[in-house]
């Protein structure tokens, strides 16, 4: 039985090669979450209510960014919760190996610069109705880093066209794309709206110290959502 006095378990998964993951952790427990690590070996999720995928450069980015990521054993365990209606976050290396392992659309290339870039950059939220997003509202811009050198979000035009019609694109850059993102995405959800992916590091964002407090948003609302299906009637 869910104990509804808990605070939210959320598990941040570490791969060989994450360089983000205690600061996921840190930033989670700064919004109310009982992060909890867990090692990419792992063939089973500890009772968690969500899981993040932190940034970094898992396996040294070999083959492709997250391409050897996603076939380790956790994340077996972080499908078959996405598969059931659990909350998944990836950031910047995480969405790369959530779009590996088929559970986002698109796919994510070397930025069109051949550069690694790392700056603040503005955000356009398009939908404040998600599980990652409902601390926002509608058009609100918010000011997050970004840290990557494959971070340009690719898709077919059919394929845009078919995210664009069901609404799957959350996040985009505003007027200052760091990548050559199509369309300017920096973020996406999957069909069911569970999964979502993001190359802006909210982690990095949640404290005005650190430049913007605005990261705070997305990962609050992640919080949120764990505590309201802790609250629905069983």
């Amino acid at each position: 039985m869910t104990n509804r006095n808990r605070l939210p378990r959320i598990a941040v998964v570490t791969f060989p090669g994450s360089q983000d993951d205690r600061d996921a952790v840190w930033a989670l427990g700064s919004v109310g979450a009982d992060a909890v690590p867990v090692w990419h070996a792992e063939h089973e999720l500890p009772e968690v209510d969500a899981v993040v995928l932190p940034g970094g450069f898992s396996y040294g980015d070999y083959l492709r960014s997250g391409a050897i990521a996603r076939f380790s054993p956790a994340m077996e365990a972080v499908a078959k919760l996405a598969a059931d209606g659990g909350l998944v976050l990836g950031i910047c290396n995480g969405f790369q190996i959530l779009c590996e392992a088929g559970l986002l659309p698109g796919a994510l290339r070397p930025n069109v610069s051949l550069e690694f870039v790392c700056r603040d950059v503005p955000l356009r939220v398009e939908r404040a109705d998600t599980p990652f997003t409902s601390r926002c509202s509608p058009g609100q811009r918010l000011t997050i880093p970004v840290k990557h050198g494959d971070g340009c979000w690719y898709a077919d035009e059919e394929l845009l066209a078919e995210l664009e019609e069901s609404r799957q694109i959350v996040l985009r850059y505003d007027g200052d794309n760091p990548n050559g993102s199509v369309a300017d995405v920096a973020g996406v959800v999957n069909a069911d709206g569970n999964v979502m992916g993001l190359m802006p590091h909210p982690e990095h964002a949640v404290d005005p110290l650190l430049g913007s407090p605005d990261g705070a948003l997305i990962l609050a609302s992640l919080v949120d959502a764990v505590r309201e299906r802790q609250l629905a009637p069983v």
